[in-house]
This record gives structure tokens, C-alpha cells and sequence, in this order.
């Protein structure tokens, strides 16, 4: 194992894992807090639609990815702040809808497609120089960002009609969260792929969440685990030769049922307790 570190992808990938960490405890737990996980499980299938569009376009395909799911993610934002029964339906729509736009645009781009796997499971063996600039810039961004407005975020996450009544932006800050899942949803494509990006950006958060008191608590509690769970799943991929983005998410399932049945038997347990 000790001589996978001799090698500049082995060690690229591991810092594309630690740095891509901070962002998902970060953004996970507000998602998670917010009950907005199937929003970001919408945009990060509809940035399918984007990699085909930057494919028949013959642009970069994660450029292609970032102002689509940005376009996304706004258009989200617009739709829900005005038909909030239909949130689900809208969610659906694009989730499927951004998909299917994907591949039409690939069927009508001329030659051949390659590293379409990659991008649907990611490949974080083969991050770039310029993907680790660009993850470090947006861990930076993002910390620097909650740690600013984390007051007025954490009211907005808990109680959003008190964070309106006192004149709070809310609208403007939900835009800017949106925007945020996008552009993380881009940056970790490469890391797990566009399938799994809502696992790395969830599981982490609710393996965190039995163990937390406080959002601030949660956020650092998930940037951990989700150091801890790609670190390790990019292990077991060099040991097994496995697909890394699957067995990080594998691996992040083991730990969350595990964390998920000791939760359920110590309640069990206190309960009878209590009764006793």
C-alpha cells in the first residue's frame, strides 16, 4: 500500500479526496439540514445534460457541466419560489429531463465520445492539476463563505419563515445556495461521478448527524468522515482494483447502516430502560 504514495496520480487523487471533503461537509450538512437533498440530487443529474451539451458544442465537457447546471440551478430557484406545491414534480422534471438532454446531444455529436463512464462513476485516479486548483478554490470559497454568513444561513436552515420575518434574504441566499450545489455537483463529478455525487454529498452529513449538536458541530464532523471515507475508498480501489467513486459510496453505506443500527438499538435500549 505504502508504495501507491510514490505516485503523482495516487497522491493527487488522495489531496482531490481531502480537499473535495471540506466542500461536502460543508454543503452536505446545510443540504441535509434543509431538506434539500432531492433539489441536489436533481441538479446533479440534470449536469449530464451539460457534459453532452459541451460534447456536441466541442467544449470542455465539465465547462459544458458548470454553466448548465448553474442555468439549472437557477431556473430551479425561479420555478420554486413559485409553484412550491409542484416542488417534487419540477425536481423529477429536471432530474430526468437533464439526463435525457445529455444523450440526445450526444447522439447527434459527430465521432466517437470517450470517458462517458468516467463521468457517470468518476475516475478521481485521474484528476488534473488544473481540477485540484479549481476544488481548492471552491473549499476555500465555501468555508470562507459559511464561516461569513453562517448565522443567517443557520437560521435560514432551521426556520425559514422566522429568517423571512426578519427580513433575512432569504431568496437571495436560497439562489446562492443552489448555486453553490452546482458548482460542487462539477467538482466532484471527477471524484465519485454524476450517479453518486448525491451519496458524497449526503451520507457523510447523516452519518454526522447522531453525533451533532450544533450545524457548525455537523460540518466539521462530516468534512471528517468524508475525509476518512474517500481516503479509504481510494485505498480500496488500489488494493481490490476497483472503481474508486464506487467503493468510496460502498464504504460510506457500511458506516452510515452501521452508524444507523447503533442509533436504532441505543434508542431501543433506552426506551426499555425508561419503561423499566
Amino acid at each position: 500500500m505504502i508504495e501507491a504514495f510514490t505516485f503523482d496520480f495516487f497522491r493527487s487523487a488522495i489531496l482531490a479526496g481531502l480537499m473535495a471533503s471540506v466542500i461536502c461537509g460543508i454543503i452536505g450538512s446545510y443540504i441535509y439540514v434543509r431538506h434539500m437533498i432531492s433539489v441536489a440530487g436533481g441538479i446533479s443529474h440534470a449536469a449530464f445534460g451539460g457534459i453532452g451539451l459541451g460534447y456536441l458544442l466541442g467544449v470542455d465537457p465539465l465547462a459544458g457541466a458548470f454553466w448548465f447546471t448553474l442555468g439549472i440551478a437557477a431556473l430551479i430557484w425561479g420555478l420554486v419560489e413559485r409553484a412550491k406545491e409542484h416542488i417534487d414534480t419540477l425536481i423529477g422534471a429536471f432530474w430526468a429531463g437533464g439526463m435525457a438532454f445529455g444523450i440526445l446531444c450526444l447522439s447527434f455529436t459527430p465521432g466517437y465520445t470517450p470517458d462517458l463512464f468516467s463521468y457517470l462513476f468518476g475516475n478521481i485516479l485521474l484528476v488534473t492539476p488544473g481540477h485540484l486548483v479549481m476544488t481548492a478554490l471552491l473549499g476555500v470559497f465555501v468555508m470562507l463563505l459559511f464561516f461569513i454568513l453562517y448565522p443567517v444561513l443557520q437560521a435560514l436552515a432551521f426556520d425559514p419563515e422566522y429568517a423571512a420575518i426578519s427580513n433575512l434574504p432569504v431568496r437571495s441566499l436560497h439562489l446562492l445556495v443552489l448555486a453553490l450545489i452546482a458548482v460542487s455537483v462539477v467538482v466532484l463529478i471527477q471524484v465519485v461521478g454524476i450517479i453518486l455525487v448525491i451519496a458524497l454529498l449526503t451520507l457523510p452529513a447523516a452519518i454526522a448527524r447522531p453525533f451533532s449538536k450544533t450545524l457548525k458541530g455537523m460540518m466539521i464532523r462530516a468534512t471528517g468522515i468524508s475525509m476518512l471515507l474517500t481516503t479509504g475508498g481510494i485505498m480500496f480501489s488500489w488494493i481490490f482494483d476497483i472503481p474508486s467513486g464506487s467503493s468510496i459510496i460502498l464504504l460510506g453505506v457500511l458506516v452510515y447502516f452501521q452508524v444507523l443500527g447503533g442509533t436504532e438499538l441505543a434508542g431501543y435500549f433506552g426506551k426499555k430502560v425508561t419503561e423499566g
